[in-house]
């Protein structure tokens, strides 16, 4: 099954932790924070605006940083997605 996003939402899927610090200590579940930088898996054709469509500006592959407490999370195929408006996305790493 596949995600197709409407209007201007964004399918994220969260990148990963790390589970060692740069000194070399490993790092338990329970003292990792959630990073909020994720990749981009798929993007909705745009917002209607004024009658036009305008297109995402992110694409499919890119690494960004997303607000905080934004989107709805989901599970499919026991796969965690955040599903957000692009407007909610504040950076992409480069």
């Amino acid at each position: 099954m596949k995600l197709k996003p409407l209007f201007d939402k964004v399918v994220l899927k969260r990148i990963e932790a790390q589970e060692k610090t740069v000194a070399g200590i490993i790092l338990p579940d329970s003292a990792k924070e959630k990073p909020e930088v994720f990749e981009i898996i798929a993007v909705g054709p745009g917002a209607v605006v004024d009658g036009k469509t305008v297109p995402v500006s992110v694409k499919v592959g890119e690494k960004v940083i997303a607000a905080k407490y934004s989107g709805t999370e989901i599970k499919l195929e026991g796969v965690e997605y955040t599903v957000i408006s692009e407007s909610d996305i504040l950076a992409v790493v480069e």
